[in-house]
């Protein structure tokens, strides 16, 4: 039962990283656009940023529906990625502690 566990435990871990690194490079990738670093009209980077809008837009929309608009800057990404941490370090971090020593 400890093994699975922690399996389990090991895998929620590298989703919520996955994830993290997911919103960081999107949010890289949407200020690199917004300075005109990248070129919008390129088919196959304008494809990878598409998806990756759709992959975190679901995770942004509840927090863009409670959130104010604070004109052309978006919180909600660093609400995710507070969120994540938060879940890493107060319920994963403790549980895998408890399973492994416990």
């Amino acid at each position: 039962m400890n093994t699975t566990m922690i399996t389990v435990i090991g895998v929620a871990e590298i989703l919520l990283d996955v994830i993290w690194w997911v919103i960081i490079v999107q949010v890289i990738l949407s200020w690199l656009f917004a300075f005109n670093v990248l070129n919008a009209s390129s088919g196959a980077v304008r494809s990878f940023v598409v998806a990756l809008d759709r992959i975190t837009a679901p995770m942004y929309r509840p927090i863009r529906r409670i959130l104010p608009d604070f004109g052309g800057l978006d919180f909600s990404p660093l609400i995710i990625l507070l969120a994540i941490a938060l879940l890493e370090s107060r319920i994963l971090e403790p549980l895998k502690m408890s399973y492994q020593f416990g």
